[in-house]
């Protein structure tokens, strides 16, 4: 399985600078690329795209040389910084659990997500609370490729550490490829196979694990 991007371009507007330009990459089953650069170089905008979210102004997207599929379960999946913006505030959080997929027991166990959780409203629980449902709903097998973008700069260091632990271990079982959108390097070093920094798409740096 392979994800392909090929000479991405955006800007919003005809008259508007560049946000991103002639972006090439290639991301392997398995592979865990960071994306890194200081803010306003285009990551989280750049993660869109991959997902499917954004057109970009050209270049395209492909998984194992076919588009992204327009319907049905994305087999690249995204997780955001902020949970409480990806989730509908007039759902319980079971209906909101079982909405790509119906995670089982083992995967709440993992994710540390307790039963009397299910039964809350979004606004009942912590931010890290409402982002270990975000990813568990979304680790089903018909998912290749997981975006993350920022997603655990608003937590505590505990709550992060279980999250990224959980994530990489899933990955790894699964065979999924992650694509980790940071500004954190330290964090990019420990957790990705290789580290791409925006500032120079050309510039690849491996990181041996």
């Amino acid at each position: 399985m392979q994800l392909k991007l090929e000479h991405i371009d955006f800007r919003y507007t005809d008259k508007s600078p560049w946000i991103l330009k002639d972006v090439s990459l290639t991301i392997e089953a398995g592979e865990r690329v960071g994306i890194v650069g200081p803010s306003g170089y285009g990551k989280s905008t750049l993660s869109k795209i991959i997902a499917g979210y954004m057109n970009p102004t050209s270049g395209s997207v492909m998984i194992d040389e076919k588009p992204l599929p327009k319907k049905g379960m994305c087999p690249v999946q995204m997780i955001y910084q902020h949970p409480e913006y990806a989730v509908n505030p007039r759902w319980k959080m079971k209906k909101i659990l079982n909405e790509c997929w119906t995670p089982g027991e083992e995967v709440l166990a993992r994710m540390g997500i307790e039963k009397d959780w299910l039964n809350r409203w979004p606004s009942e629980l912590s931010g890290g609370e409402l982002q270990r449902f975000c990813i568990a709903r979304i680790l089903s097998p018909d998912v290749k490729f997981l975006l993350c973008d920022e997603i655990t700069t608003m937590l505590d260091v505990i709550t992060q550490a279980q999250i990224w632990q959980v994530l990489l271990d899933t990955a790894k079982k699964n065979g999924y490829g992650m694509l980790i959108i940071t500004h954190n390097m330290a964090l990019a070093e420990k957790v990705c196979t290789r580290i791409v920094d925006l500032r120079d798409i050309n510039h690849i740096k491996q990181i041996d694990v």
